[in-house]
């Protein structure tokens, strides 16, 4: 006769797979965190609250033999579903959505379609436990909610018509998070779509949108768009300044952005009145900001070199007074010159202003003049990653191929404002021929730019 009933193995296997189970999920939850698994937290839900309420259930039900409709076993039957059901929902995300692929359609759903989904599952699991553990019949309870459901849509049936269509909208998937959208009042990144809006990050602020006033009206989706995104800027000129200059300096300062999209060029067209306008191809969007506010800035600059006027105002910054002193305090010592070397000069040189991050030379390109700084930092660049970089400072000066008409092997930035004297090249040449030594201090000069810069 067998003296130990079934209460004994159950208690044995609570005995030894308790502990067991812990270590192995212990240990299995270390691993995880220390990967950074989106799993660390489901497992360590089984582990926490899980296992010890199966442990629990299982003695009092199986071991003591407590009736199942003991109000302490119904409770912990309860707490047992509930942590199920978190730990199904979380395994749900983790699994279909946490770890989605970017770019996947897991990982394009949109919110509102989780939380749908979430509060079915929440509904279902919540009417199982009542109907099994507690015996209420259910039924009854969904022929109410049915009831209720119909007479609360009949009142709102315009506030639930728009969510509809809201629905159907995002259901189509028109957009997805980070796409460009631009609607009647509003032109921005989608950052969020919630049950009841689609929120766009724009200049200004947050703009909130209802997902109503989407699907009834129409929205262009910028990043949907196809190839480059093109942003247009418009400038003014006086109406004295030369066309063609004023749009040949336009596309050049345009060619230089660094968020310009390569292997389109951009264009600029004269409008009239002094007006012009300029399109640019940017790879994205998010890129519109930031070229738009560099393209101006540089143009600042730009434009005063040139001797254009940009909003039809007039540049006095290279006075004789402040040319004769950068020529004596800078460009004399650097090329030896004598007073009358600089009064002869003088009138060819001017003193010019670059703005931070701008290209004073660039690589492949034959200088046409020579530059001397005055105030400011440029940072030197070579393609070469063998060559470090280097910074060139007050006294400094660049150019120095124009004269051998060699192009130039290394970048030039600006890494603040600079102000700088330029020289074009053929009065540069009248000075230096008639000085053999400065001639071979070039040559020198431009034989160790070639290896380090100087």
């Amino acid at each position: 006769m067998n003296i130990l009933g079934p209460w004994f193995y159950w208690a044995v296997g609570v005995a030894a797979g308790f502990p067991v189970g812990l270590i192995l999920l212990t240990e299995w939850h270390v691993a995880l965190t220390r990967r950074g698994s989106y799993l660390a937290r489901p497992v360590a839900l089984v582990r926490n609250y899980l296992l010890p309420l199966g442990a629990l259930l299982v003695l009092l039900a199986q071991v003591a033999a407590v009736p199942a409709q003991d109000p302490t076993v119904r409770v912990l039957y309860t707490l047992f579903g509930f942590v199920l059901l978190v730990l199904l929902l979380s395994g749900l995300n983790v699994t279909f959505f946490q770890s989605a692929p970017k770019g996947s359609w897991r990982g394009r759903i949109p919110t509102i379609f989780v939380d749908v989904a979430r509060f079915l599952l929440i509904g279902v699991g919540l009417a199982l436990i009542l109907s099994y553990v507690w015996g209420a019949k259910i039924g009854g309870l969904f022929t109410a909610l049915g009831v209720t459901s119909v007479v609360i849509g009949l009142m709102l049936q315009n506030s639930v018509g728009q969510i509809v269509s809201g629905l159907f909208m995002l259901f189509e998937q028109p957009f997805r998070i980070g796409d460009w959208l631009a609607t009647p009042t509003a032109r921005g990144r989608v950052v969020e779509v919630n049950w009841r809006a689609v929120h766009i990050s724009t200049a200004g602020g947050l703009q909130v949108t209802p997902n109503s006033v989407l699907a009834g009206t129409s929205f262009t989706n910028v990043s949907r768009s196809g190839g480059a995104h093109r942003v247009s800027i418009t400038t003014t000129f006086a109406v004295s300044d030369p066309p063609d200059r004023v749009c040949a300096l336009l596309s050049r300062v345009a060619t230089s952005l660094p968020m310009r999209t390569t292997g389109e060029g951009p264009g600029s067209v004269a409008l009239g009145g002094g007006e012009y306008r300029t399109a640019i191809a940017l790879d994205s969007p998010d890129d519109e900001g930031p070229a738009q506010a560099t393209f101006l800035r540089w143009l600042w600059y730009a434009a005063r070199r040139e001797g254009l006027h940009l909003d039809d105002s007039d540049d006095v910054f290279s006075t004789p007074e402040r040319v004769a002193e950068a020529l004596r305090t800078v460009v004399a010592p650097a090329l030896r010159l004598t007073d009358a070397d600089q009064q002869a000069v003088a009138p060819y040189a001017a003193v010019v202003r670059y703005g931070a991050d701008e290209v004073l030379e660039r690589t492949g390109q034959v200088p046409t003049a020579m530059i001397f700084l005055t105030e400011g930092s440029v940072r030197l660049t070579t393609e070469d990653p063998a060559v470090p970089d280097a910074t060139l400072r007050h006294g400094a000066f660049l150019g120095v191929t124009t004269l051998t008409r060699q192009a130039s092997q290394f970048d030039a930035q600006a890494l603040e404002e600079v102000t700088a004297v330029v020289i074009d090249r053929e009065h540069i040449e009248d000075l230096v021929m008639a000085k053999p030594l400065l001639l071979q201090e070039l040559g020198r000069i431009i034989d160790q730019r070639r290896a380090v810069p100087a």
